[in-house]
């Protein structure tokens, strides 16, 4: 997405940012060698296919987890997200306590290896909309999951200048600067 499809940046905040060769290089290197092992802040939420739904659901809300990944035998089977519980369980009569997690899941989902960089985690959210990638060693077994969420803190904290010195209101550009 381009700068010009945001208007509510001033020019003189988007030539700003665009300008600084040092943090496009900066953005390059972290995107381009950063691991997603690095990024990794959230081991993820690992629950047996028979696990069920009412157990899996109650762990999700005190856990504060946006989705479950999935095991058969310790290896990555499915992942279990918020929009399947919304599209595919919420206004049906599922008797939460006896269905297991298997036929609620997304089977095989795309997984990738830890030590993937980061931009390619995010080419793949990107271009499939996803919000959750595995994480899986070369078993096949999890070992975490990333959210778009914990790349974008990941990179953000790569310029804490650039991202904490900006407007408080994103339509209200600087009148002078501090102290002037």
């Amino acid at each position: 997405m381009a700068i010009h499809d945001h208007p509510e940046l001033t020019r003189e905040d988007s030539e700003a940012f665009l300008d600084d060769e040092h943090t496009a290089s900066r953005m390059e290197s972290v995107l381009l060698h950063q691991t997603l092992r690095n990024a990794l802040s959230n081991p993820g939420l690992i629950l047996d296919e028979q696990t069920p739904l009412d157990e899996a659901l109650r762990m999700m809300r005190e856990r504060r987890q946006g989705c479950i990944l999935v095991t058969q035998d310790g290896k990555l089977s499915g992942i279990f997200t918020e929009r399947d519980v919304l599209m595919k369980i919420v206004g049906t009569k599922i008797d939460l306590q006896h269905t297991p997690l298997r036929p609620y899941m997304t089977r095989d989902p795309i997984r990738l290896p830890a030590d993937a960089i980061v931009a390619y985690a995010l080419n793949k959210m990107v271009l499939e909309g996803f919000r959750h990638v595995p994480l899986t060693d070369d078993e096949g077994r999890p070992v975490g999951v990333v959210s778009m969420r914990d790349i974008i803190e990941y990179v953000s904290g790569f310029f804490p200048k650039d991202v904490l010195n900006l407007p408080p209101e994103p339509t209200i550009g600087f009148k002078s600067r501090e102290g002037a």
